[in-house]
């Protein structure tokens, strides 16, 4: 009979996250993952499979969890140009919010770790073309609507979009000053005008 979990999965997983978050793939210790989770080393292994396992649902939960934030927000746009602002909105507010300067999980992972293990590689790679393809379908739509220049094809601009907004992410460790953090938004979305 399989053993019975008794603990609350999501709160562990936020536990994990937030110590993977924190340090990176290679600064966290199990040690680390059992003092964010509460859990001992064996129910670590017995419930997620490892460090690895785990991280990896880590990145999958941290990943839901912004897309859920991005539709949410993305729900008030009255055209596909004013969604990648709201977009682009939503970046500059969690660059600002975010007091330690931790950047996005993701973003941070692809520096770290996309060269050094195929899952991740994978993860990362599956991440990215979705994130085009939902960019890519802003902007088919918003050139069809007229709000978007035809100048370059929608493929080309979710290219530009993605590489901008990875940029714009990673820029935001360092760059705290709201106003320059609009600028490099304001002229993201002025490309596309």
């Amino acid at each position: 009979m399989p053993k019975v979990e008794t603990f609350d999965r999501a709160l562990v997983l936020k536990g994990a996250t937030d110590a993977f978050h924190n340090k990176g793939y290679n600064a966290t210790s199990m040690q680390d993952l059992v003092d964010a989770t509460g859990l001992n080393r064996s129910s670590i292994y017995n419930s997620f499979g490892g460090k690895k396992d785990l991280f990896m649902y880590c990145l999958k939960a941290y990943q839901d969890s912004y897309y859920e934030k991005i539709f949410k927000k993305l729900d008030k746009a009255q055209n596909p140009l004013r969604a990648l602002e709201l977009l682009l909105e939503l970046y500059l507010k969690d660059i600002l919010e975010d007091t330690k300067n931790k950047g996005c999980m993701i973003t941070n992972c692809a520096s770290e770790m996309a060269n050094q293990d195929p899952l991740i590689a994978n993860f990362l790679n599956s991440n990215q073309n979705g994130f085009l393809e939902f960019l890519g379908n802003l902007v088919e739509s918003g050139q069809a609507e007229g709000v978007i220049n035809k100048k370059r094809t929608p493929r080309d601009y979710a290219l530009y979009l993605f590489s901008a907004i990875q940029g714009f992410r990673t820029a935001g460790i360092l760059l705290s000053n709201k106003n320059d953090l609009e600028v490099i938004s304001k002229m993201i979305i002025q490309t596309l005008i």
